[in-house]
């Protein structure tokens, strides 16, 4: 997706939007890339569910409280093939997750989101997660009104959240282990 700014919603193009947030894992790149690489959608799951069990809901959810108003939606991931560099533009090791989510239920009323979690190691005992992703609002010319007035801070909100429910999760983890 890196060199399409654009795509087709039914017959008519709609320009994606660009998010980026970041995290770190107190913990070595090796380790972190060893829990994330296993199996990328059940750690997403995990630390998505562990965070709505702390707001009180079993569903796996990404939750986000957007001007007094909450929203939230289960959401389906997918992860497409993992790549390594031995030595990335810093000199480093990097990895590459891509992964995409859609709404489980009702998903043409919600953010389509297709991303890349990039991992690498900011130092011996600290990795980096860095998310860059695009959305596609939905509903044609209503959802780009509705993302020019709320949307994109939803959508912004949900994936800092992601991304330090992630992170939390994976400190925690690693740390049992």
């Amino acid at each position: 997706w890196y060199d399409a700014g654009a795509i087709r919603y039914g017959s008519r193009l709609m320009a994606r939007q660009e998010i980026r947030s970041y995290d770190y894992v107190n913990h070595p790149y090796a380790k972190v890339r060893e829990a994330l690489v296993a199996d990328p959608a059940a750690i997403f799951r995990a630390a998505t569910r562990a965070a709505a069990a702390r707001a009180r809901s079993v569903a796996a959810e990404l939750r986000v409280t957007v001007a007094g108003v909450d929203v939230a939606a289960e959401i389906v991931f997918t992860i497409g093939t993992v790549e390594d560099e031995a030595a990335g533009p810093h000199g480093s090791p990097l990895t590459r997750i891509p992964v995409s989510w859609e709404a489980a239920r009702n998903p043409q009323f919600f953010p389509l989101m297709s991303s890349v979690l990039t991992i690498y190691p900011l130092t011996a005992t600290e990795t980096q997660l860095d998310f860059l992703g695009r959305y596609d609002p939905p509903l044609g010319v209503v959802g780009d009104a509705m993302d020019a007035l709320i949307g994109r801070r939803i959508a912004e909100a949900s994936v800092h959240r992601f991304i330090g429910d992630v992170a939390r999760y994976l400190r925690e983890e690693i740390a049992r282990h």
